[in-house]
């Protein structure tokens, strides 16, 4: 079962799916967000070219474990995305997920440029890694 994961911002949402096993994340694109909406249907296009039966999507919580408004905006986000692609979506802890993106690109001497391009979708496959893996776990 091929799972989608997002990585809600302000201006861009990055996206990441599984392999067919649930194992695995890989990030695969950059969406901009619209003001036209149009940002949804891409993520729908992506669902359906992918088979996407689940979608992820990152929830950013404060330190302390409880959710700003931020994560209000990603909360409106998913209902959104359960309602205009009928399948589950579900919310996932993302807390340091971009940070960790950004080190990791860091380490990888990439420059700021191309780490402004790519650490969205990067976040995207870290947060369905860390919901694939906490599902093997059970």
């Amino acid at each position: 079962m091929k799972l989608l994961g997002l990585d809600y911002g302000d201006r861009r949402i990055g996206v990441a799916v599984s392999d067919a096993f649930g194992w695995t994340a890989q990030g695969i694109e950059v969406v901009q967000r619209r003001e036209d909406g149009s940002h949804l249907k891409r993520i729908a296009e992506l669902a359906a070219l992918h088979e996407a039966e689940e979608v992820v999507v990152g929830l950013p919580k404060n330190m302390n474990g409880t959710i700003g408004s931020r994560g209000e905006l990603c909360i409106e986000f998913a209902d959104s995305l359960r309602e205009l692609l009928g399948l589950p979506v579900h919310l996932w802890d993302e807390r340091l997920t971009t940070v960790s993106a950004e080190r990791t690109l860091l380490e990888a001497d990439v420059s700021r440029k191309k780490r402004k391009q790519v650490v969205d979708k990067i976040a995207a496959g870290l947060i369905l890694q860390n919901y694939l893996d906490s599902k093997s776990n059970r």
